[in-house]
């Protein structure tokens, strides 16, 4: 099954090519996407609070990213920052 926004060639070309990495370039290209989605997240919470300083921003995306049951065990002692 393909995605409905790419066409059955296209997506079979991505799938060939992505058969075709070692395992090692699979997780370099999902280290790589995962870095992109982050810097994505953070320049939204940036739009959205402008008057966060750059701890807040990572505070707000660690909430995004790990939820606030971890954040909370992991910091306990920080504040839950708006995302």
């Amino acid at each position: 099954m393909h995605p409905a926004d790419t066409e059955a060639a296209a997506n079979g070309r991505q799938v060939a090519i992505y058969r075709a990495m070692t395992p090692a370039q699979r997780v370099a290209l999902a280290v790589e996407m995962s870095e992109e989605a982050a810097a994505v997240a953070a320049a939204g919470i940036r739009a959205r609070h402008p008057d966060y300083d750059e701890a807040q921003v990572q505070s707000a995306l660690r909430r995004l990213r790990l939820g606030d049951d971890l954040v909370i065990a992991a910091w306990p002692r920080q504040p839950l920052v708006a995302p």
